[in-house]
C-alpha cells in the first residue's frame, strides 16, 4: 500500500516540496551556526591579537631595560586576570614563564613545549600562521583559542608569546543561536507543511476531478462538467476537457442518430420488398400486376444500392483513405461534360438551363473526379426539387484567389429552420422517409460538403421559401496551362531559376 501511495502525483509532490523545504531549512541553519561560530571566534581572535601587542610591548621594555621583570609580571598578571585566559612567555632558548588567573590554567600551565616544538611554532609564525584552536587538544576538552607572536630584537628572534582564551562563551552563545534557529525553522517548517499541503492539494484535485470524470465518460455519461478553477494551467485543462465532452456527446448523439437513420432507411424498402414478394408467393397479387410490383422492388433495389454507395463514399471520404489529386483543370469545361450526363432528365421535365460564366476559361487546382462528384449531386439535387418548365442557373466567377461555382434552382426552397441541417447525415427537408420522386438517401449534400472540407474551402446555401435555392462553393483558382507555360518560357529565356 505505501508503494502505491507513493506512485500518485499528489505524494510525489508533497514528498518533493518537504524534502526541499527541509533540506533548504538545514542547509540555511547549518550555515547560520557556522557563520555565528565563525564570527564569533574571529572577533575573540581579533581582541586576542590586539593584546599580543602589548604584551609584546612589555617583554620588550624589559629587554631594553625600561622595565624590570617584576614589574613586567604583574601587568601580564593582570592581562591573564583581565581576559581569563593563560599567557606563556617563552625565551628562544627553551625557558618559560606563565600567567594565568584561574586553576583551570594552573593546569594547563603545566604543559611546556619542548625545544622541537619551540622550533616548529617559530617556524610557523615566520610563515604566517597566527592562532590555532588544538593547542591543547590532547591534554584538555577546553574549548582554547591560542594566538601567538613571534618577538624580535634587532632582527632576531628573541621571545615567542602564546595567548590562551577560553571560548566556551562563544560555543555557548553559538549552541543558544542555534537553538532558536532551531525552533524559528520548526515553526517555519510547519507552516510550510501546511502551505505544502494545501498547495499539492489545489495542484492535484483537477487532475482528480479528470480522472473521476474520465471514468464517467468511459461509461457513456458525457453530461459531467470538469468545475473551472482560478488556475490558468486548471482553467484550460477544464475547458479543453469540457469542450472534448461537448463534441464527445455530439458524436454520440450522430451516430446514435446515424444508426437509427440507416436502420430506418433499410428497414422501410426491405419491409416493401417483402411484402410485395410475400403477396406474389401467396397469390395476393396475380400474375398480371407482376410486372408492376417487380418494378417497384427494383426501384427500392437501385435507391438501396445508391444509398449504400453514397455510404461507402462517405466513410472513405472521412476516414482520410480517399486522398485529393490536385491537379488544374477549367471548372467551365467540367461542368458542361457535367450537364450532359443530365441532358435526358433536363430534357423530360421541359427546364430551360441558364449558364453564366464570367470567363470562357476558368482554371482551379482541386481532385477533378471529387469535384465531378459534388456538381453531379448539387445538380441532380436541383434537378429533382425544381418544378417542370422551370429553370436551373449555373455560374462561376473568379476573385484574385478563389473560384466561385453557383448552382441555382428555382424550386419550392428550403424553410429557414432546415438551412442549418441540410449538410447532416439523412437529413431530409421533407420528414417523412417514404419513397417518392423526390426522395433520396439524405447523404448527397454530406458527401459534397466533406468533399468542400477536404479541400479547405466552403460551401454555403441561400434559400427563400417558394422562390428556390442556391449553393455556392469555392475552389483554390488556379493560373492558365498556357499562361503559366509562358512564364516559365521566360524565366528560361532570361536564366530566371
Amino acid at each position: 500500500m505505501r508503494r502505491d501511495l507513493l506512485k500518485t502525483l499528489f505524494s510525489r509532490m508533497l514528498t518533493a516540496y518537504l524534502t526541499i523545504t527541509l533540506g533548504l531549512v538545514l542547509a540555511i541553519g547549518v550555515a547560520l551556526v557556522a557563520m555565528l561560530r565563525e564570527q564569533g571566534v574571529r572577533q575573540k581572535s581579533a581582541e586576542l591579537q590586539r593584546e599580543l601587542l602589548a604584551i609584546g610591548g612589555v617583554e620588550t621594555e624589559v629587554v631594553q631595560g625600561v622595565k624590570s621583570r617584576a614589574q613586567a609580571d604583574i601587568e601580564l598578571q593582570t592581562i591573564a586576570r583581565h581576559y581569563d585566559a593563560l599567557i606563556d612567555v617563552y625565551h628562544v632558548g627553551g625557558a618559560g614563564e606563565h600567567y594565568y588567573s584561574t586553576e583551570k590554567w594552573r593546569i594547563l600551565s603545566a604543559r611546556t613545549m619542548t625545544e622541537e616544538e619551540l622550533s616548529k611554532l617559530v617556524s610557523d609564525i615566520t610563515a604566517g600562521q597566527k592562532q590555532t584552536t588544538h593547542y591543547f587538544s590532547d591534554v584538555s576538552d577546553l574549548p582554547v583559542l591560542t594566538n601567538y607572536a613571534l618577538l624580535t630584537q634587532n632582527g632576531v628572534a628573541t621571545h615567542v608569546v602564546l595567548f590562551h582564551a577560553d571560548i566556551s562563551p562563544v560555543y555557548t552563545a553559538v549552541r543558544s543561536a542555534a537553538m532558536q534557529i532551531g525552533l524559528i525553522a520548526m515553526l517555519g517548517l510547519l507552516i510550510a507543511i501546511v502551505a505544502v499541503y494545501y498547495t499539492t492539494t489545489t495542484l492535484t484535485r483537477p487532475f482528480m476531478e479528470v480522472n473521476e470524470i474520465v471514468q464517467q465518460y468511459s461509461k457513456g455519461d458525457y453530461n459531467a462538467r470538469i468545475p473551472v478553477s482560478d488556475t490558468e494551467e486548471a482553467t484550460q485543462l477544464a475547458l479543453s476537457f469540457n469542450a472534448m465532452a461537448d463534441q464527445l456527446k455530439d458524436l454520440e448523439a450522430t451516430r446514435r442518430s446515424f444508426v437509427a437513420n440507416v436502420s430506418h432507411e433499410l428497414r422501410s424498402p426491405l419491409t416493401s420488398m417483402r411484402g410485395f414478394l410475400e403477396a406474389m408467393q401467396d397469390g395476393t397479387i396475380g400474375p398480371e400486376d407482376y410486372g408492376k410490383y417487380i418494378g417497384i422492388v427494383l426501384s427500392e433495389t437501385r435507391r438501396m444500392t445508391a444509398m449504400v454507395n453514397d455510404l461507402l463514399d462517405l466513410a472513405r471520404i472521412e476516414s482520410g483513405k480517399t486522398a485529393i489529386k490536385l491537379e488544374i483543370f477549367d471548372i467551365n469545361e467540367l461542368i458542361r461534360r457535367t450537364l450532359i450526363t443530365f441532358e435526358a432528365r433536363i430534357y423530360e421535365r421541359r427546364m430551360d438551363v441558364d449558364i453564366k460564366f464570367a470567363q470562357e476559361q476558368c482554371y482551379v487546382e482541386a481532385d477533378n473526379a471529387q469535384i465531378s462528384q459534388v456538381l453531379r449531386n448539387l445538380i441532380d439535387n436541383a434537378i429533382k426539387y425544381s418544378p417542370e418548365d422551370s429553370k436551373l442557373r449555373i455560374a462561376t466567377y473568379a476573385l484574385r484567389r478563389e473560384v466561385y461555382v453557383s448552382i441555382q434552382d428555382f424550386g419550392q426552397g428550403i424553410p429557414e429552420e432546415d438551412v442549418p441541417h441540410v449538410f447532416d447525415r439523412f437529413y431530409k427537408v421533407e420528414k417523412a422517409h417514404t419513397p417518392s420522386k423526390q426522395s433520396g438517401t439524405g447523404l448527397g449534400l454530406s458527401i459534397v460538403k466533406r468533399i468542400i472540407d477536404q479541400h479547405g474551402q466552403r460551401i454555403t446555401l441561400k434559400s427563400t421559401k417558394g422562390k428556390g435555392s442556391t449553393f455556392t462553393f469555392t475552389l483554390k483558382r488556379a493560373p492558365s496551362p498556357k499562361r503559366q507555360q509562358q512564364q516559365d518560357g521566360g524565366r528560361q529565356r532570361y536564366g530566371i531559376q
